[in-house]
């Protein structure tokens, strides 16, 4: 069950391939995870000396957050993955073109893990004829829609 979803990255990537990756977070990010008051919207992730670091995640503090922390919002946050995993993605990252992109956070047995994704941007004709593709599913299901007697209802 995904708490906070990176909407964007479906429509801006093409997604290829899917993992999960722990986060290193403060006592006050996990409760503001948990509140539902993070963005990855603008988030990604970047590799440096064979680890993965998540830029740009925005966590808002929760109300119950102690005031002696200086907290900061959009630091950079290390990912937690085993290292064979860590170096398939440097490898396709580096020789394939692929970008490392948050998909979504969600709890795994009480902790906060990350579906990360490998993914190629898409171009702007790609978005468009997925779009159109959309638009012709919910006009199929319109004119395929019943009404309550089991009748086709067109329009």
């Amino acid at each position: 069950m995904a708490l906070i979803q990176n909407k964007r990255a479906r429509h801006d990537y093409a997604i290829d391939e899917r993992f999960e990756a722990g986060l290193v977070l403060d006592g006050w990010e996990v409760k503001s995870v948990r509140a539902g008051r993070a963005q990855i919207n603008q988030a990604h992730v970047y590799i440096r000396d064979g680890e993965l670091f998540l830029c740009n995640a925005h966590m808002n503090p929760a109300d119950q957050v102690c005031t002696h922390e200086t907290l900061e919002t959009n630091r950079t946050r290390k990912l937690l993955m085993h290292k064979r995993e860590i170096m398939k993605l440097i490898g396709r990252v580096e020789r394939q073109g692929y970008t490392i992109i948050p998909l979504d956070l969600h709890f795994t047995r009480g902790r906060v893990k990350t579906t990360i994704a490998l993914a190629r941007g898409k171009r702007e004709y790609e978005k468009r004829a997925d779009e159109s593709k959309k638009e012709w599913k919910r006009e199929q299901e319109r004119i395929m829609k019943k009404d309550a007697r089991g009748r086709h209802v067109l329009g």
